[in-house]
């Protein structure tokens, strides 16, 4: 019996243990990219290096400026053309659609989340980018195509998973009761839907928002691909755009011997780090309250 109890607890201890560490290792990152970024940030005010436009990495200029408007400019995009589109496919999915509808198209929305992003970047430069450039010049714009707008449009399409899986297990979570009694007091199936589906389903859906939010500011290679990489501040949706997660990708390999050079590079990713998870905390916090108030 003793035996039995003994290994009981040296198994939950192993367990805790291994939890433990796995939630420590992104304080890990974060510390080790903070080593490595030390030494830039001893050198040069970290106000300069947030708000300067000036990127001369071999003249001893690091300003990551255009580098952060170029990655708040293509989520910002992602996130205006995926919400009311994933927000209208919820509702249809969890709402009005028959059953079997469902069966089929889950599987083929869950089916983007699996497709590689280089495969999406390879899709935007074939068909996204020649379309911009093509339709561009009947509103008196030239643009070359690789610009804001074409990053916009493929990490709006890498986030949809994200948003209506989340948004429609956030529906699903609001009492069937509910609905019923809006119906029994006369409502039509919209008018429930916008007064008490949507409504009890906020928090939820404030939640799903920021989850893409932040798997769009964090995307590499498709972005890479398509928005041009000038580092210049973009003034409009049809302006090249130079986000940090391409950034990082394009020269960390190749400079890694340039010691200053090395370290904005890691600044670059602990700062891109450190957003990312402020906003999965976020989210998170707002989806345990829907779970309080859903019970």
């Amino acid at each position: 019996m003793q035996f039995r109890r003994a290994k009981d607890i040296l198994a939950s201890r192993l367990m805790m243990s291994l939890t433990i560490i796995s939630g420590l290792i992104v304080f890990l990152m974060a510390f080790g990219l903070y080593l490595k970024s030390r030494p830039i940030l001893l050198e040069i005010p970290i106000n300069q290096l947030l708000f300067s436009s000036a990127w001369k990495p071999l003249g001893g200029k690091f300003g990551f400026l255009p580098f952060i408007a170029g990655t708040l400019w293509v989520t910002a995009v992602a996130v205006v053309i995926a919400i009311p589109l994933c927000l209208l496919v919820s509702i249809y999915l969890s709402e009005y659609a028959h059953r079997r509808v469902c069966e089929w198209i889950m599987p083929m929305i869950d089916l983007l989340a699996g497709i590689p992003s280089v495969i999406y970047g390879v899709w935007g430069m074939l068909v996204i980018v020649p379309f911009i450039k093509d339709i561009a010049p009947k509103f008196g714009i030239f643009t070359s195509g690789y610009c804001v707008l074409a990053g916009g449009i493929v990490l709006a399409i890498m986030v949809f998973p994200v948003i209506i899986n989340v948004t429609i297990e956030v529906f699903k979570s609001v009492p069937y009761e509910m609905r019923q009694a809006a119906l029994s007091l006369g409502a039509t199936k919209w008018q429930m839907v916008k007064s008490v589906v949507l409504r009890k389903a906020l928090p939820g859906i404030v939640a799903a928002c920021v989850l893409g939010l932040s798997r769009a500011f964090g995307e590499t290679m498709a972005v890479l691909m398509v928005v041009g990489n000038v580092p210049i501040i973009p003034k409009s949706l049809f302006d090249p755009a130079y986000p940090l997660p391409a950034l990082i990708a394009n020269n960390y390999g190749e400079m890694a011997s340039i010691p200053m050079y090395d370290s904005a590079l890691l600044l670059a990713a602990l700062i891109l780090m450190l957003v990312v998870l402020i906003f999965n905390i976020l989210a998170r916090i707002i989806l345990i309250r829907v779970e309080r108030i859903t019970q």
